[in-house]
């Protein structure tokens, strides 16, 4: 029978410090897995293969290691109970997972594929989640080994430090750890619960790709049916108020950029709340016979609708400005190069939103005396908010390309109040 125990290793690291690992034996022959932890040789007791008091993390370190024993034991046992003959080496391969079989290995792969797929925005959000995750899960340490020297500095923490590590299997991601995650969330981070439900759906997003590509059981998933539900939270979406859109559409503004931005946010809104990242792709061939045709960017749905008139004077100031039928109508993607590179481009968009969002809040909204919230998306809600229930739901479908009129359906509901206004007079007697 194999025997397996946590040993420390006599070789020493520069600092004094010797790696913990775990010894498998079987017939007489020797492998080691380390642990990825480094103590003072003064502060482990091989006795009881345990780290002395004397260590400031004592506790917790020890907690960890007796985990990391049991779950290489029960494997011993396992294998024994099935009567399997190994060498310690295999039965080193059955303990340690392989590095496709840790967490944040798989994330790293999720992550790529994000990236290659051209998905930058949703890169962008979720290599950051999982760096707080991986910086809780794993501790402070390992989140600065991946930071530039000049930003770690400013990354520290000041919550209680969590020892650090490489990685960490799946098995242990598990409904207690998240659970701990959400409280660290909520109550040290102070995030909202749209934001924490993002990290929840960035954690089951790489359990299923490792579930998917054979990396992990599917009983080890976190997820589920008695066990973590992720729910989104419902949300307040406010578009502008219809005395709004006038101001901003006769509001003088006499740098070149802040009309520029004015003008990107109206054709967002004449065209249905259009977004933002297909306005900027407009061409000028995209517009034939007194009509817009444009595949929506998001799901790759084509359409066309009628150039309103207040568009058309829009799309007229541009026009001089026009060279070829591909040019661009509106100049911020000029000379981007590699169009087909779909991360490069989404990258770019994104930097240029930034830019309009800073321009319409600092500058545009002050000038036009708009009190409320003034953002490119909020085009998109506006529109909504002003159409209502006004427009049956099929259409409203049609004009915000949405696949299933389930989502329309939702999405509109945010902005249809008739009925509870209704409903409040009736009681109130108005």
């Amino acid at each position: 029978m194999a025997t397996v125990k946590i040993v420390l290793r006599k070789k020493k690291n520069q600092n004094g410090t010797s790696p913990l690992a775990l010894r498998i034996t079987k017939d007489r022959k020797t492998s080691f897995i380390h642990l990825g932890y480094h103590i003072l040789e003064k502060d482990w007791d091989a006795t009881t293969q345990r780290v002395r008091k004397s260590h400031s993390n004592a506790a917790r370190l020890n907690n960890i290691l007796m985990k990391k024993l049991a779950d290489a034991s029960n494997v011993v046992l396992e294998i024994d109970a099935q009567e399997k003959e190994l060498s310690s080496n295999a039965l080193k391969r059955k303990i340690k997972p392989s590095s496709d079989s840790m967490f944040f290995a798989q994330a790293d792969t999720y992550l790529l594929q994000l990236k290659k797929a051209g998905n930058f925005n949703v890169w962008q959000s979720r290599r950051s989640l999982i760096r707080i995750f991986k910086e809780f899960v794993l501790g402070t340490d390992a989140i600065l080994d991946d930071l530039p020297l000049k930003s770690r500095s400013r990354k520290r923490i000041s919550r209680q430090r969590i020892l650090p590590g490489s990685d960490v299997p799946f098995r242990q991601i598990d409904v207690s750890l998240i659970n701990r995650f959400k409280v660290y969330l909520k109550a040290d981070r102070v995030i909202s619960d749209m934001s924490i439900m993002n990290y929840m759906a960035m954690i089951q997003k790489v359990f299923l790709q490792a579930i998917a590509d054979g990396v992990v059981e599917e009983k080890f998933l976190p997820f589920g049916k008695d066990k973590i539900r992720i729910k989104r939270p419902e949300s307040q979406k406010i578009g502008l108020l219809r005395e709004d859109v006038e101001k901003l559409e006769t509001v003088e503004l006499l740098h070149p950029s802040h009309q520029q931005v004015r003008d990107l946010w109206l054709i967002s809104f004449y065209f249905a709340g259009m977004r933002v990242s297909d306005v900027l792709q407009l061409r000028w061939s995209d517009f034939r016979g007194g009509r817009l045709y444009y595949v929506m960017d998001k799901n790759s749905k084509p359409g066309s609708l009628k150039i309103p008139e207040k568009a058309e004077r829009i799309l007229e100031r541009y026009a001089p400005l026009k060279a070829h039928a591909g040019d661009f109508v509106f100049s911020y993607l000029k000379g981007l190069q590699k169009l087909d590179d779909g991360f490069t481009l989404k990258r770019r968009i994104q930097f240029i939103v930034s830019n309009c969002d800073m321009l319409l809040k600092m500058r545009v909204a002050p000038k036009a005396g708009i009190e409320g919230k003034l953002t490119m998306h909020i085009a998109r809600h506006t529109f909504a908010t002003l159409a209502g229930d006004k427009i049956p739901i099929q259409m409203l479908q049609k004009l915000y390309r949405h696949s299933n009129v389930l989502t329309t359906i939702g999405y509109q509901a945010n902005f249809v109040n008739k009925d509870a206004d209704e409903a409040l007079d009736a009681v109130l007697g108005e």
